[in-house]
């Protein structure tokens, strides 16, 4: 047996559907959101699971709690799995941070890795913090299933890593939208991308919300 991690991007949030910069901002869930995050712990209830770590965010927190509160699990709260830190551009409209940091943003745009937002973060800096959480799971668990709750940017960022892909590329080679979810599987041969970007679990209605 091995150890799979599943990585869940949180349900929708206002963000989600305007596309300003939400990192740091503590967004809650919307009605959807919420319904997406029961949908999840509906269809993924009888997985025998390890244990489920979770970024210490409203929106993440909300999202884990439907199943842990189902299963009794108790959510481990990792910093590393925060968003990205957005610095000036946090809460702005793209328009808005395209008129007053068009050369940061230009930068960001052709090469997230080293070129942060605006008093931001780069991508770098995130896979240093988040991969630390992802080395912790693989010393606990050689088996089982973990949970891991995070955020658009940080999960693609991770999967990047993991696989070997450049980590400037992250928004150019995967997608992940609201309520998805991807796994990953560790074995004799490292990481195994078994799924990625499901959002089958919550049905059609939900699934046809594309906020990103």
């Amino acid at each position: 047996m091995s150890l799979k991690v599943y990585f869940l991007r949180h349900g929708e949030t206002s963000y989600s559907t305007t596309g300003a910069y939400c990192g740091e901002v503590d967004a809650e869930l919307t009605p959807e959101g919420a319904q997406m995050a029961s949908a999840f712990a509906d269809a993924h209830r009888s997985i025998p699971w390890t244990a489920v770590y979770v970024s210490p965010m409203k929106r993440t927190i909300a999202t884990a709690k439907p199943l842990c509160d189902a299963l009794g699990l108790e959510m481990q709260l990792r910093d590393g799995l925060k968003e990205i830190r957005y610095g000036k551009w946090e809460d702005k409209s793209v328009d808005y941070v395209k008129q007053r940091y068009w050369d940061d943003y230009i930068h960001w745009l052709a090469e997230p890795a080293w070129n942060p937002p605006t008093g931001g973060e780069t991508s770098v800096e995130i896979a240093s913090r988040a991969l630390l959480v992802i080395a912790e799971i693989q010393g606990k668990y050689t088996t089982g299933n973990v949970l891991v709750v995070s955020h658009k940017a940080t999960i693609r960022i991770i999967l990047c890593d993991l696989l070997g892909i450049d980590l400037g590329r992250y928004r150019d080679r995967i997608d992940m939208l609201a309520g998805s979810v991807s796994i990953v599987k560790f074995d004799l041969h490292g990481p195994l991308l078994q799924v990625l970007g499901d959002r089958a679990y919550m049905g059609e209605k939900l699934a046809a919300r594309l906020g990103t």
